[in-house]
């Protein structure tokens, strides 16, 4: 209020209408881009809460309201949370597949408002991914690349989260196993085809490990599985006991 009285003081001695209208727009811009940020951080740290306590429909209603927003941190918690609403059993095929391509816009969006956001550049990858099941063979192997590309800017980022250096292990794990018929078509999209072998996927999901120990079932699972593809029968039955172990908390880790 003395702000606000200051301001219009000033303006009176200046006796210039124009001068009051542009005063008080900035005093209240002021104030609600104060009120803006706090609110951001406020939905961040519900959003956060919700996360953590497996509100996956709840979540995505909170964020879903700021789809519009230009904060790169709401907008990849967006396109994390539309991804797990549509792997919801209850969600229907339809669903699904606009939640998908929700998710892709919003990552795409997070990244333009900001490059240097880690999670940006992970949910990106992850999130194209997935479209890829909606359009075929050949363009997922013709997005595997730029999947690549964020994944490892993602880590240059941040090199301790482990997730994303499970996923790059999971993407060398594919390319490693994957069937002639995939070759030819890789080969046809680039002049040099991306390749890998399953000692590349252990070296990442041990690495994964190490950043994080016991931090997802899938990446104690896919230790197990990478073993024995490498003939290691030994190892790959103490990393598949770890995953068979595993405290189960989600539908995923009952999967694995």
């Amino acid at each position: 209020t003395q702000v606000l009285r200051k301001s219009l003081q000033r303006g009176i001695v200046l006796s210039t209408g124009s001068f009051l209208v542009y005063e008080a727009h900035k005093l209240i811009s002021g104030f609600a881009e104060v009120h803006a940020s706090f609110k951001v951080e406020d939905v961040i740290e519900q959003a956060d809460y919700l996360y953590g306590s497996g509100e996956t429909e709840k979540l995505y209603r909170l964020l879903v309201q700021h789809k519009n927003s230009d904060d790169a941190e709401l907008l990849w918690r967006l396109a994390r949370s539309s991804r797990d609403l549509a792997q919801l059993g209850s969600t229907s095929a339809e669903e699904k597949k606009q939640l998908t391509y929700d998710s892709l816009e919003y990552a795409k969006k997070a990244l333009e408002k900001n490059e240097s956001n880690f999670a940006a550049h992970k949910w990106y990858g992850i999130c194209l991914s997935d479209v890829g099941d909606y359009e075929g063979i050949k363009t997922k192997i013709g997005n595997a690349v730029i999947i690549k590309e964020h994944f490892q800017r993602a880590i240059e980022l941040n090199p301790k989260d482990a997730t994303t250096i499970h996923l790059i292990g999971i993407w060398c794990y594919s390319f490693a196993e994957m069937p002639w018929y995939q070759r030819k078509i890789a080969a046809t999209l680039f002049a040099t085809p991306p390749t890998s072998t399953f000692q590349e996927a252990l070296r990442y999901f041990h690495m994964a490990e190490e950043a994080d120990p016991n931090f997802y079932s899938k990446n104690l699972l896919f230790l197990g599985k990478t073993y024995l593809k490498l003939n290691n029968k030994k190892m790959a039955l103490l990393w598949l006991s770890k995953a068979k172990e595993y405290p189960a908390q989600t539908e995923e880790d009952k999967q694995v």
